[in-house]
């Protein structure tokens, strides 16, 4: 398999009206956090404020609402009925369902955790939802379990996975770094709807007919939530009106630009998955 050249430049995100307000950028709904993994989901959010959102509402498991709310002011939380493991249960749905209605664009995934209920959930969510929707980590996981729900989005939705996660969801690990942009390129082209951002050293991303590489980041971006910050950033660029390939591209570029900012002040040994945050208005404007 040939990977595809890369056929976009990098886009732009328009200048803001002296004249508008908080609703003109979107508001973005962030699914996720489990016990013991709040500070994921809570990254993301973190992410989507300082990626421009005008609203971040946080929806979580209720055992965790109050420490993912400690994080940061600036968002909202809701807590989602949970399991005896403090995973969101099925019975959530309706939470999740009202709360959607409000938003402008969804992300899914990150300290989700795995149940056979969170598979049902993310699956059917990613099918009936008509919002572009981000999806993440444990979200992913779960339809690398039901791959035939893939062409079936109820609008636009972004993959973002990692080399291991992407493997399960074409169900093969390639060998070449050309041959998994090959495959990345094929799974987009299942539906006009998705657009994949594989993750890496120079993430490729494609909606199965343009195709975009980034030149940004650093080794030391190899950290534990470094994901869930692009998460974030991608959701929150989505809903300032941005369409998903470019929101997707200009997210790849700007999240590897703030590593490779905070890399050169703090040194890519000591860089961590929060500091991508701090960096991020550096790399607005570093951007232009």
């Amino acid at each position: 398999m040939t990977s595809p050249a890369d056929n976009t430049s990098l886009p732009y995100l328009p200048p803001r009206k002296p004249e508008s307000h908080k609703g003109d950028y979107g508001r973005v709904l962030l699914i996720g956090g489990s016990r013991g993994m709040a500070g994921s989901i809570s990254l993301s959010a973190m992410a989507a404020l300082r990626g421009g959102a005008g609203l971040v509402k946080v929806a979580v498991p209720s055992v965790c609402q109050d420490l993912v709310a400690g994080f940061e002011p600036s968002y909202m939380t809701v807590g989602l009925a949970a399991d005896e493991s403090g995973r969101i249960a099925a019975e959530a749905r309706d939470q999740i369902i009202a709360s959607a209605k409000e938003a402008t664009v969804l992300a899914i995934g990150p300290g989700l955790g795995r149940s056979a209920a969170l598979d049902e959930l993310v699956a059917w969510l990613y099918r009936v939802i008509p919002k572009p929707m981000v999806l993440d980590a444990d979200a992913l996981n779960a339809l690398a379990n039901q791959l035939d729900v893939l062409p079936h989005a109820g609008a636009a939705r972004l993959l973002t996975p990692h080399p291991g996660e992407f493997a399960r969801l074409v169900g093969s690990q390639a060998e070449s770094l050309e041959a998994r942009r090959a495959q990345a390129f094929e799974l987009a082209a299942r539906s006009e709807r998705l657009v994949v951002v594989l993750k890496g050293h120079h993430t490729f991303v494609t909606d199965g007919k343009t195709t975009a590489t980034g030149s940004t980041g650093n080794p030391g971006m190899a950290t534990g939530g470094s994901g869930d910050v692009l998460t974030g950033l991608i959701a929150a660029l989505l809903a300032q009106g941005m369409n998903p390939l470019d929101a997707a591209h200009l997210g790849v570029h700007l999240h590897g630009l703030a590593g490779d900012l905070a890399a050169a002040d703090l040194g890519q040994q000591s860089l961590i998955a929060s500091d991508l945050i701090k960096y991020l208005p550096q790399a607005f404007r570093a951007r232009g």
